[in-house]
């Protein structure tokens, strides 16, 4: 196929220069409606936002541009449908999920999964059989799982429907893959990944392989991660015979807005063509700087830039280097703190950080300056640092006891509790350091005394911690009928 083609962003191209007479949704009319965001961010950009007709396509039943363009974005990732997501990788994960279960089948999943496989669990009625993955004691962080654990809860739930992999972690941990499909093949289970972070690994050979590449089931992808897109553009991808496509599609029915943004869905055409005929050159420059920058970060008192090393490691067969993981845990200072300094003193914003690291995601287009200014950043801050300063040790919960679904326990009566007081109740709400979004507590899991302490120590480390009813998370909600009511929220104010 041609990849130098852009049908849909084509076609929408000609919708402007034909100076159509619009007497159609959205309501702003080409701009004309809101005039001081079209003067902020130019009249052409709102002139795309448009709505679907014969010439532009249906986003939810494409047989036109929208379909061309979604066999080009297959045929780059070597996949044999592609489906564009406006409602980013959530919304994928979820239509994966609701494509292979049925109520009360078992899918076998990381417990370090993201937010929206658990939204995907309560909406299938699915039980999840969660698989632990490894964990890094030096760095703080979960890995991905091995394929002998994969193996084992095969063999335990032989009747599983599926199996879930995240490929790779947020930090760029990559499991075996290519070893888990063929053993979940083999045991007639569907494997459906989560690519979230992974969109530009099939266009270089030194990153790990993709879902696509080793014969996975389905995979969604978020291009406006990595691979040059708009935030919330997302592809959902599938091969084989294994989930049919009349069940993807209708699974897709289910979460699929019918007013697909067009802004979003041209930028996935052109972020596709940019990777499939120029990705090879762009992420080698990707690359270059991710590694010069862990060389250099390596030479700074107190700070570990890991890397490629890793791989090797159970959890951690392959590595993407283009996640710039950063341990601060001997400077002092927990990660969201030098988040925060960074941020404060160098106007620099990290994609995430938690109690030991920080993460700078390298893309193709960041440049040597900025990359130079992180480094030079982190070396200041590693100045003011005392060689008296101590690792800080904190206790990581083990993951909790599932006692009911969360399809149960998003269905079931609910009280709300002080957090504090909450040890031994099974949770009715997740709580999630956000990002990476991955759940502390899920619901139907039994809370834990180290659970409660590990989220006021989030609390205390200001982490931006969601899920809760209560935004503060003073106050949880469990399974059970009466409430202790939280304390009103103060009333904000306004300054004038």
């Amino acid at each position: 196929m041609n990849q130098n083609r852009t049908p849909l962003f084509d076609a929408v191209r000609k919708y402007i220069d034909d100076d159509v007479i619009p007497f159609h949704v959205p309501g702003h009319k080409q701009g004309r409606g809101i005039k001081e965001l079209t003067e902020y961010i130019g009249e052409k950009t709102l002139r795309m936002d448009v709505n679907g007709m014969e010439d532009l396509d249906f986003a939810s039943n494409p047989t036109g541009v929208i379909y061309e363009a979604q066999k080009l974005m297959a045929n780059a990732f070597g996949a044999e449908q592609a489906y564009f997501l406006v409602n980013g990788t959530t919304s994928g994960v979820q239509a994966m999920i609701l494509s292979v279960c049925d109520p009360g089948s078992r899918i076998i999943i990381p417990r370090n999964a993201h937010r929206s496989t658990i939204g995907g669990i309560i909406l299938s009625g699915a039980m999840p059989v969660y698989v632990q993955p490894e964990f890094n004691h030096e760095l703080g962080i979960a890995m991905g799982v091995t394929a002998e654990n994969i193996r084992k809860a095969i063999k335990k739930n032989p009747h599983a429907k599926a199996v879930f992999v995240i490929n790779p972690t947020y930090y760029g941990m990559a499991s075996d893959i290519k070893s888990i499909v063929r053993t979940a093949h083999m045991h007639d289970m569907a494997v459906i990944a989560d690519e979230a972070h992974g969109a530009h690994m099939m266009f270089h050979d030194d990153f790990p392989l993709t879902a696509m590449e080793v014969g996975a089931d389905m995979s969604a992808v978020s291009m406006h991660k990595t691979g040059g897109s708009l935030t919330q553009s997302s592809v959902l991808l599938s091969r084989g015979s294994r989930v049919s496509e009349e069940s993807i599609k209708q699974a897709l029915g289910l979460t699929f807005t019918s007013s697909a943004s067009y802004l979003l869905m041209c930028s996935l055409d052109i972020a596709r063509k940019q990777l499939a005929t120029r990705g090879q050159d762009m992420l080698q420059e990707a690359l270059d700087l991710a590694r010069w920058a862990r060389e250099e970060i390596n030479r700074i008192p107190g700070l570990y830039a890991f890397g490629h090393e890793l791989a090797g490691q159970p959890g951690c067969f392959d590595f993407d280097e283009t996640k710039l993981g950063v341990n601060v845990k001997n400077t002092g200072y927990t990660g969201y703190q030098v988040e925060s300094l960074l941020r404060k003193k160098f106007n620099i914003q990290v994609e995430m950080s938690d109690l030991y690291n920080i993460l700078a995601i390298v893309s193709f287009a960041d440049r040597r300056e900025d990359v130079t200014a992180l480094v030079n950043a982190l070396r200041q801050l590693s100045l003011g640092r005392s060689e008296n300063m101590k690792a800080n040790d904190f206790a990581i919960p083990e993951n909790p006891e599932m006692i009911v679904t969360p399809r149960d326990a998003f269905y079931n009566g609910k009280k709300t509790v002080k957090l504090e007081e909450a040890a031994g109740e099974i949770a009715g709400e997740m709580v999630m350091a956000y990002p990476p979004g991955i759940p502390v507590i899920c619901l139907g899991e039994r809370i834990t005394q180290d659970v409660i302490d590990y989220i006021k120590l989030l609390k205390q480390e200001h982490c931006q911690l969601q899920g809760t009813c209560d935004p503060n998370v003073d106050y949880i909600r469990v399974l059970g009928s009466k409430s202790t009511e939280p304390e009103p929220l103060p009333v904000q104010v306004p300054v004038s």
